[in-house]
């Protein structure tokens, strides 16, 4: 089961949600993106925020729209995104997207980055997508990657402090048993020669960013 989340974020920065390549079971909104998914044709089967980033008029037609509506103080410990991936890992989903979680403040985009890692922490895969960017994150072990011409560049940062052994085959840099430390930028923007290729590596957590101009 894959479950798509639409956050609040810039509308400019979310990809068209009616691309197949987007297909999924189950669509949940998070504040602005509720009234967006609407709008777009898609009935949410839950919807989180304190949609304080509505109108009043906005919110009156989410709410005659919807019943699973779950509204929050504007002031909490936890961000409405949060609270949305909490209940959407609570379903047993193979895989989340989330949507609308880039753009416009920094704090808001890092936060939605660490959340993949308690996805990962499941044992769920998930990613982050806009408009120029797919962002996922992975623990140790071996994995094909596709071409995807949409996002035909391929960068691998460390999220952990180290990433050891990493080896990168049919790729236009390849790699053989490498060890990379935070704040290294040695994987930054790579291609895949042909229609597949795979990365490895031993320990660590590693995150993959596919992205185009």
């Amino acid at each position: 089961m894959i479950i798509n989340l639409l956050a609040g974020g810039p509308q400019e920065l979310v990809p068209s949600l009616s691309d197949a390549k987007w297909t999924c079971d189950k669509w949940v909104g998070i504040d602005r993106g509720v009234f967006h998914l609407l709008n777009e044709g898609i009935r949410p089967v839950k919807a989180f925020g304190d949609f304080d980033s509505v109108s009043q008029e906005e919110l009156y037609y989410i709410q005659q729209q919807l019943s699973e509506l779950e509204v929050y103080p504007a002031e909490k410990d936890k961000t409405d995104l949060e609270l949305a991936l909490e209940w959407a890992m609570d379903q047993n989903p193979t895989c989340i997207r989330i949507f609308g979680g880039t753009g416009g403040r920094m704090d808001h985009g890092y936060a939605t980055i660490q959340l993949l890692y308690r996805a990962l922490l499941k044992g769920i895969a998930s990613e982050i997508v806009d408009q120029t960017n797919i962002i996922s994150m992975h623990e140790a072990g071996r994995y094909t990657l596709q071409r995807n011409e949409d996002y035909q560049y391929v960068s691998f940062l460390p999220f952990s402090d180290t990433v050891e052994n990493i080896t990168l085959v049919d790729f236009k840099y390849p790699l053989t048993n490498q060890t990379i430390k935070w704040g290294s930028t040695l994987c930054v923007s790579n291609e895949l020669l042909h229609e597949t290729g795979t990365f490895s590596f031993t320990k660590g957590i590693l995150m993959m960013i596919r992205s185009n101009d």
